[in-house]
């Protein structure tokens, strides 16, 4: 990556550096992240109050790296614009739908447990020439949630007894499900999700045409289908499947998600 440097203030391909700054906001979530999670481990006050907190500052943390690996990778193919928005500042006020992309997706989460998509990033599609790059740009979100995923079930696996810390163990195990979830549901081929826009350059102008039609609503579309009991069912039967295979502990999940719900008593 080329540099310029006109006086004091360093540009980083005509944009200025402060534009990759990560936010205020951004920073304090981590660090509630990383300090509830200290709490839940040490079981600090109110246990079930501390693992809500992990629970849900992780989760907004992943959300906010979702949106950046979307804005990082067409930043590269070409699209400044996304600098210019705020996008790469991981500042989740500057996305173009706070409550699809924050509000609602959290909400999902202490109620049924699911890591539902959002859709934030505004990304100029012109400006990113070819089509591999497109398709790249929408993978980015969803291969972070992988690595978050595959990142957060490594303790797990390797943690031989979860009985001195079974709060903060079973929050970890919850954060990893939804990553899973979310990791899943990103790919499936629904238009206007990712992974749905993954395929839509590829697709002739005709279905591409039927496809930018169905688009916006491809939220119901989701809920739709995740509301047929079969196909419901298959979603749940593939993460749980992936959950085995990658070692994550069924039960500790269930336990961490009784365990957010802090207000139940």
């Amino acid at each position: 990556m080329n540099f310029d440097r006109p006086g004091r203030g360093g540009l980083v391909l005509g944009v200025p550096r402060e534009a990759f700054r990560p936010s205020p906001i951004f920073l304090t979530l981590v660090a509630l992240f990383v300090a509830s999670g200290v709490m839940a481990w040490n079981r600090y006050g109110n246990v079930r109050f501390d693992v809500f907190l992990f629970v849900v500052s992780g989760w907004l943390v992943s959300l906010c790296l979702h949106e950046y690996a979307h804005a990082l990778v067409a930043f590269r193919a070409g699209d400044r614009e996304v600098a210019h928005r705020g996008y790469l500042t991981l500042n989740p006020l500057k996305y173009s739908n706070v409550l699809l992309s924050i509000i609602f997706p959290v909400v999902i989460v202490l109620l049924g447990g699911i890591g539902l998509p959002g859709g934030a990033v505004w990304v100029d599609r012109h400006a990113i020439p070819g089509r591999l790059r497109h398709t790249l740009v929408s993978l980015a979100g969803p291969a972070t949630n992988v690595i978050f995923a595959v990142a957060l079930v490594i303790p797990l696996v390797l943690a031989s007894d979860y009985d001195a810390h079974w709060e903060f163990w079973a929050g970890l195990a919850l954060l990893a499900f939804l990553q899973l979830t979310a990791s899943v549901l990103n790919l499936l081929p629904v238009p206007g999700l990712d992974g749905g826009n993954m395929i839509q350059p590829w697709l002739s102008p005709q279905w591409r045409r039927g496809y930018d039609l169905m688009a916006p609503y491809g939220f119901l579309l989701l809920f739709a289908l995740l509301w047929n009991p079969r196909i419901g069912g298959w979603f749940f039967d593939v993460v749980f499947t992936v959950g085995d295979f990658l070692g994550l502990p069924a039960p500790l999940y269930g336990d961490g998600l009784q365990l957010i719900r802090f207000w139940q008593g």
